[in-house]
């Protein structure tokens, strides 16, 4: 056994490595959002912690036009040229930059220009996280290219240094400041983690490629697209909310849905990890590869998430009862055991999107299939909402997310095999 166990880690010792690390990365930066987060929940009133996600589903809106998919094509690009061209390698984050500043101008001028008249008294709390435009994707840039590089390690020490750093103001802002202070520290962290990235990576070649800029921008096209898909139809849920007057229901809403990305988190990262191997594989040729690995990792996971969501269904309004007990009740309950459901297709849906279909250039298909599913989730969202109030979004959700993460499978499954 001690035998097997030790063929086995050194036949998947450069993944163990990568995930370990990468793991720890993103409980770094995602830990300090999820404290920020569940700080809100705890000294914000039930509908002030509704206007907060509320705000932030707009930002998230924004953020989606100002990086438009820029810092994942560029991820996949790095992983590309990285064993196939490492003279472009170089070329790549100054150009990908000029594309994110260009973006993230042209929405900040917009939102500045017409949203006073669109969002009328929460405009002014919008300013707050405006920053944000820029320094999210920034940030975003910068781990997509230390992904593709697999500097995983060194991704690692940065995001965790620098969220035990923020843990300080963040938690003097949140408490002297409330939901100001919380917009603002999140604005402050991603500065902080931006300089340090910057200085980390260090060798900004100041050359237009106007090639590379292209090939670039053409491919985070689909991905952007996909990301408005995403968006509307998961996100813009929280708008609808909004719309209709349900501000405490997006409390709701937005916890069960921070637990959900907890459970994904791990697919996530085990997905971010074995995307530049697949890449690799695909960039050589290997198509065989892909396919058996597709396989692989399809038995191993959904089995594994079937069970994930038995525990989630289980242990997770507890949870609620135990720490944040003025948003335990019966509607909380109703949407636990509708969406419970959905967690083995969501958790395959993670780590098939980033570890294969994006990887190996089909981003066309998570492009079309989300904004389809997108436009569909908002006239139902609307139906059903004024049908059975709150829970119809729980119910168009499991519906919609459901048959899209199925049909995208088996759509990739036919592309690949074909090759």
């Amino acid at each position: 056994m001690k035998l097997l166990l030790k063929n086995s880690y050194l036949n998947h010792k450069e993944t163990i490595h990568n995930f370990t690390w990468r793991a720890l990365q993103l409980f770094g930066k995602q830990g300090l959002t999820f404290f920020i987060f569940i700080l809100c929940a705890k000294l914000l009133t039930p509908h002030e912690f509704g206007v907060y996600n509320y705000i932030l589903a707009i930002i998230y809106l924004l953020i989606i036009f100002g990086d438009f998919g820029i810092s994942t094509a560029t991820s996949k690009y790095v992983a590309e040229y990285n064993a196939t061209d490492q003279n472009k390698v170089k070329l790549i984050l100054f150009n990908s930059l000029i594309i994110i500043l260009g973006l993230g101008t042209i929405v900040t001028v917009l939102t500045i220009l017409v949203g006073s008249y669109l969002l009328d008294e929460k405009y002014a709390y919008v300013l707050y996280a405006l920053p944000m435009l820029f320094l999210a994707p920034i940030s975003s840039l910068y781990d997509g290219i230390f992904r593709g590089l697999k500097r995983f390690r060194e991704l690692a020490i940065i995001s965790l240094s620098v969220g035990f750093v923020s843990v300080i103001f963040v938690y003097l802002l949140v408490r002297n400041y409330g939901l100001i202070g919380a917009l603002i520290s999140q604005s402050l962290f991603y500065m902080v983690l931006v300089l340090v990235l910057f200085c980390a990576y260090g060798n900004l070649y100041l050359q237009f490629d106007k090639q590379l800029m292209k090939t670039i921008f053409n491919y985070s096209l689909v991905i952007g697209i996909s990301s408005i898909g995403y968006f509307l139809y998961s996100r813009v849920d929280i708008i609808v909310l909004g719309h209709y007057g349900y501000i405490e229901e997006i409390g709701y809403y937005e916890l069960i849905n921070k637990g959900f990305e907890l459970m994904f988190l791990p697919f996530a990262l085990l997905a971010q990890v074995v995307a530049p191997n697949i890449t690799a594989y695909y960039s050589r040729n290997d198509y065989s590869k892909v396919r058996k690995k597709l396989y692989f990792f399809m038995k191993l996971i959904i089995p594994t998430s079937i069970l994930i969501a038995g525990l989630f269904y289980i242990t997770f309004p507890q949870a609620i009862k135990i720490f944040l007990p003025e948003y335990y009740g019966e509607e909380m309950f109703i949407a636990v055991s509708i969406l419970s459901f959905l967690i083995p297709a969501k958790i395959w849906g993670v780590f098939q999107t980033q570890s294969f279909i994006v990887a190996t250039g089909f981003a066309k298909i998570i492009a079309v299939t989300t904004m389809l599913g997108g436009i569909l989730n908002v006239i139902l969202d609307i139906i059903f909402i004024n049908l059975i109030g709150f829970t119809g979004v729980f119910w168009v959700t499991l519906m919609i997310h459901s048959l899209n993460i199925i049909f995208q499978t088996f759509y990739y499954k036919h592309k690949i095999g074909q090759i």
